[in-house]
């Protein structure tokens, strides 16, 4: 009877570090995805920024007496055209333009990775539900953001001294939890800053959505090495 239920733990630990693998596998290709995505973004500002460039101050004296001094037929048309070469603004219109794309494509990616560790909560809550009864079911309010229910029971478990050094099956379905929810917030947020992107964004607004997207705000570094320090 010992034989078996050490058999059935065994497989179920090796299980569950199995889906927290497989977990933070996915947690590397969204990474990748966000590096890019920030790549993109900072393009489509200097895009953006070159296309929106003021035109010469014409009420400024100086300018207008080194303009008049060095006056040219070429000159002349390339201040009337906002001094932008043609050329540029046909290339960084279709910079723009692949740069939304770009991100728009990231978006649908990100979408499908954080799907993916969904599914892959959802197995290893399963799995823990079913070797622990006293684990609390995973719920779609557990999904949406509200993780607390369903830590406090882990939370409040106290742990032999004699394991604290080796996780526990619950330790690797917490830590998931925990980051997948950060990682949800975090897509929430890259959605909501594509959304909004167009030809009107301020310079002020794209600033601040290349520095939100670079400093990651919902994203613990702590937690996520200590993530890290839970793959075999």
């Amino acid at each position: 009877m010992e034989d078996k239920e050490y058999r059935q733990n065994r497989e179920s630990k090796e299980k569950i570090i199995q889906i927290f693998s497989d977990f933070m596998t996915r947690i590397t290709i969204f990474e990748g995805l966000v590096d890019v995505g920030s790549k993109l973004l900072v393009a489509f500002q200097q895009a953006l920024g070159f296309l929106g460039r003021p035109r010469i101050d014409k009420t400024s004296e100086l300018a207008m007496r080194i303009i008049k001094a060095q006056e040219t037929k070429r000159l002349k048309s390339y201040v009337e055209a906002g001094c932008v070469k043609t050329d540029d603004s046909i290339q960084n219109l279709n910079k723009l333009h692949t740069c939304h794309l770009g991100l728009q494509d990231h978006i649908n990616k990100a979408r499908c990775v954080v799907s993916e560790l969904e599914c892959l909560l959802n197995d290893a809550a399963s799995a823990i539900q079913t070797a622990n009864e006293n684990w609390p079911l995973l719920q779609d309010e557990h999904i949406n953001g509200n993780l607390d229910s369903y830590l406090a029971t882990y939370e409040k478990e106290e742990k032999p001294s004699s394991d604290l050094s080796k996780p526990e099956d619950t330790d690797y379905a917490a830590m998931m939890a925990v980051v997948y929810g950060m990682v949800k917030q975090e897509y929430i947020m890259q959605e909501r800053i594509v959304r909004s992107l167009n030809l009107k964004s301020s310079p002020g607004e794209l600033e601040s959505y290349c520095l939100m997207w670079s400093l990651r705000p919902f994203v613990d570094d702590d937690i996520m090495h200590e993530a890290w320090s839970l793959v075999p």
